[in-house]
């Protein structure tokens, strides 16, 4: 008996305690200049974002507002507010080039000083406002970007929303460090597999956590150093089925023409680099629901460190390769992704990509829809992100002035939020 009379207060105990209310959700007003809402022509006036708990309540008017009582309000005075932005091309575990070469932080660099620089990197390109990111391979680093994303989701340390891919995949012999330069076998930057073996490693990569996978359809290894296809459109293929029926898209570095035909062709979803692209080649992209992420800051990083371009000075051939690039691309019609390549240049730099994007004829907004609700979409957050939307996680970022008319507003942040807390 007095056992369930135990059993019968300890059920009384959890039907109490899941009769009380739940505690009152923190809400938040925040009161800047304006708003864009991340796909808009212009930015509001005037509006406010009324935030509860993780996500975005209510969007309008100040004055019209329904305001919970005890609500905090949060002026933002001379600046506007507009959706997280989306890194759609970084390397956390890199940094850049003129500090360390490439081949020595993937070579003499431990684990442990990679994973700590990266964790800087993070911290820095959520203060810069940037509050997801597709990291596009550790190089060299292993699974660590799934370790650093499990580490910010849990609070151990701040950064952003991070889409993993892992190691990247590459065909055998084809990627770096270079075997002919080393008196001994070097680690590669990436993983190498080749025909069915594809498909153990898409899934490997998977089962360690990865949310895309990435495959080099190209890289520099034809017989003069330049830009020849690696995998088969067979092959391609069979990394894109087999990331597809375990829910995962794939992204493609590739530079060529046929490098981005044949990834194109095999169903990847979208395309990196596209130095020597055509407006024939990016059509070809368009019709098939492929998006380009140009990595325009990266190109003219190489520029600087290897050509030792200087600004003011004429361009060198791989900067103006590339202005042409992108004419073909905008031209085309084909859908332009946010994507940086940071790693390359500095992380926290990330606003420069949305910089050079307008430099090379895009309109501001253009270039902040792609760094919005463009990447929401073609990352598959939608509806999770990229718009300033009642429903929506609470992913904001005020800058000081107005990005719709002058994109460097975006270098003077004044406030970031993720997930209704805002960065300190």
């Amino acid at each position: 008996m007095r056992g369930i009379g135990r059993l019968g207060a300890a059920v009384a105990w959890v039907v109490a305690a899941l009769a009380r209310p739940l505690p009152a959700q923190q809400a938040t007003l925040l009161v800047p200049d304006r708003v864009w809402d991340g796909v808009g022509d212009r930015p509001r006036a005037g509006w406010a974002v009324l935030v509860v708990g993780e996500r975005i309540a209510a969007v309008g008017p100040v004055g019209e507002l329904r305001v919970p009582e005890g609500a905090r309000r949060r002026d933002l005075p001379g600046t506007t507010l507009l959706p997280g932005l989306i890194e759609g091309h970084s390397h956390h575990f890199l940094h850049p080039y003129n500090e360390t070469p490439w081949d020595d932080q993937v070579l003499k660099e431990s684990l442990g000083v990679r994973t700590a620089r990266a964790i800087a990197h993070a911290r820095r390109t959520l203060a810069a406002g940037f509050t997801t990111v597709r990291d596009l391979g550790t190089e060299g680093a292993g699974y660590a970007d799934v370790e650093l994303r499990q580490a910010i989701e849990q609070g151990i340390v701040p950064g952003p929303r991070i889409l993993a891919t892992t190691k990247a995949i590459v065909a055998t012999g084809s990627y770096a460090p270079r075997r002919t330069a080393y008196a001994f076998l070097p680690p590669q930057g990436a993983e190498e597999a080749d025909g069915p073996d594809l498909v153990r490693v898409v899934r490997d990569q998977i089962g360690h956590g990865a949310d895309w996978i990435k495959v080099y359809a190209d890289f520099r290894w034809g017989p003069g150093g330049e830009e020849r296809p690696t995998f088969s459109v067979e092959e391609l293929r069979t990394i894109v089925e087999t990331a597809r029926s375990a829910g995962r898209p794939v992204v493609a570095h590739a530079h060529s023409v046929e490098g981005m035909r044949r990834a194109a062709q095999a169903g990847v979803e979208t395309i990196e680099h596209g130095d020597e692209g055509t407006v024939e080649v990016f059509r070809f992209l368009r019709d098939r629901g492929v998006a380009y992420c140009p990595t325009i800051t990266a190109a003219e990083s190489y520029a600087q460190y290897f050509d030792g371009w200087k600004a003011g000075q004429a361009e060198p051939p791989r900067v103006v390769q590339k202005r042409r690039s992108m004419r073909a691309a905008i031209e085309s019609g084909v859908t332009l992704c946010n994507g940086s390549d940071v790693g390359v240049f500095a992380h926290g730099d990330n606003w420069r990509e949305l910089d050079r994007m307008v430099s090379y004829g895009l309109t501001p907004v253009q270039a902040l829809r792609a760094a919005t609700s463009v990447n929401a979409r073609l990352f598959h957050l939608e509806e999770k992100l990229g718009q300033v939307k009642p429903g929506l996680l609470a992913d904001l970022v005020a800058v000081v002035g107005d990005p719709t008319v002058s994109i460097e507003a975006l270098r003077s942040v004044s406030l970031v939020m993720k997930g209704g807390v805002v960065v300190e």
